[in-house]
């Protein structure tokens, strides 16, 4: 398999659970190389990602590390032999890379949680709210860029409203609510979106009210993404120095309980439904 100058975040996952499944092991990278025959440079190069591994080589890996657990092989497997283009990989050279990578993280989706305080969640914006968020950014975007952006997340909500949409919870704070994004119109115009959305089967939208007294557990917004086994679940935040993702089982141990305080003091979604709904008729 040819190198790969730029892996994506989905073939860097793969990567690091190589590594870490040899780790547990307690193999060296050299003798990881012995046991299929090549060079520990060719390891090392599946394990940075900048190479592929065929699933022959990648069972007979997961074999040699003992791992007994066949349903994490069968993903890493699945992970390895995927070959699909996905929509994203039209925006390619147009858009930051960690746009495209959250696509694809969402494709591959097992189901999505989000938690967010000051705007309403990605999935969920309509285009004139997102537009007015991307406008906002600074150092100001061209506006090619602008739109370019507000059509790749109209997009990426395939995942709730497509034909392949997986189960969907999202926790959003009361002030996220009443920020007026765009001004009244869109602000209006994003409940009443909320509203519809939260109507589906698979989409649960509950409000943080306010009212709650010395919540402290989440601080700052949170993507969750089930993998096809929890090990390879993904949790995305923003940073200041822009997106990254957290995978290890620790940490995403952690953000499973963070999410289940943040959701059992949330309101049920009938009272979320009629909190949006008042709120839009005080706009």
């Amino acid at each position: 398999m040819g190198t790969r100058r730029e892996p994506t975040a989905r073939q860097l996952r793969l990567a690091v659970e190589l590594r870490r499944l040899r780790e547990a092991a307690g193999l060296s990278a050299r003798e990881a190389a012995a046991l299929l025959g090549v060079n520990s440079v060719q390891i090392s190069q599946i394990e940075a990602g900048t190479t592929g591994v065929s699933e022959q080589r990648l069972r007979r890996l997961a074999a040699h590390y003992a791992c007994t657990d066949g349903q994490l092989v069968d993903a890493l497997a699945a992970m390895a032999t995927e070959r699909t283009r996905g929509w994203w990989e039209d925006y390619r050279g147009l858009l930051p890379t960690a746009f495209l990578d959250l696509s694809e993280l969402e494709h591959h989706a097992t189901f999505r949680w989000d938690v967010d305080f000051l705007h309403v969640p990605g999935l969920l914006q309509t285009e004139d709210y997102a537009r007015a968020l991307f406008s906002r950014r600074v150092p100001e975007l061209p506006d090619g860029e602008l739109e370019l952006r507000v059509q790749h997340r109209m997009q990426r909500r395939v995942v709730i409203d497509g034909t392949q949409s997986v189960p969907y919870e999202a926790l959003v704070h009361e002030a996220a609510l009443r920020i007026r994004v765009g001004g009244r119109k869109t602000s209006r115009t994003q409940l009443a979106n909320l509203l519809e959305l939260s109507e589906a089967e698979h989409v649960s939208v509950r409000v943080i009210p306010f009212e709650l007294e010395e919540f402290t557990d989440v601080s700052a917004a949170m993507v969750y993404v089930g993998g096809a086994v929890p090990r390879l679940d993904t949790v995305v935040r923003d940073g200041p120095h822009g997106v990254g993702f957290v995978d290890s089982e620790a940490q995403l141990g952690v953000f499973r309980t963070l999410f289940r305080r943040v959701k059992a003091v949330a309101l049920e979604p009938g009272r979320s439904r009629e909190f949006i709904h008042r709120l839009a008729k005080e706009l």
